[in-house]
């Protein structure tokens, strides 16, 4: 199991965005914006049923993460690994608490129609 680095956690501990790199079904890369979070060593982000980047990560689990210093761009770290656990337990919750981080409010966007997950991400390679 790869350790995530002291610069790894503190990126992922702060309000910095990541971007998530995913397979399409054709073979192509698909990225997105997200919020990131974890959870010890282990990344965790936060989607919808109907986002592009679950449908890609629930057919290959293959995934690369790049987080930067908002403050300082030229701090950063690419995390590259795998799903080992997609839930919707606690996804509404955890939703929450990320918008509470990134925007200090709870999240407004709820629904009921769209559940959403948390996508936990075992670190395979972390390079600052």
């Amino acid at each position: 199991m790869t350790k995530l680095t002291e610069q790894a956690k503190t990126l992922l501990d702060g309000k910095n965005f990541g971007s998530v790199a995913t397979v399409m079904p054709d073979g192509s890369p698909q990225v997105a914006p997200v919020w990131v979070d974890r959870e010890g060593d282990i990344v965790l982000l936060n989607a919808t049923i109907s986002r592009q980047r679950y449908k890609n990560l629930k057919r290959d689990p293959r995934v690369a993460i790049s987080i930067f210093d908002s403050s300082n761009p030229y701090s950063n770290v690419m995390i590259r690994g795998r799903v080992v656990e997609m839930t919707e337990a606690g996804a509404e919750e955890h939703i929450d608490k990320l918008s509470m981080k990134y925007h200090g409010t709870k999240y407004n966007y709820h629904k009921a129609d769209d559940p959403r997950v948390i996508i936990k991400i075992q670190p395979e390679h972390v390079t600052s």
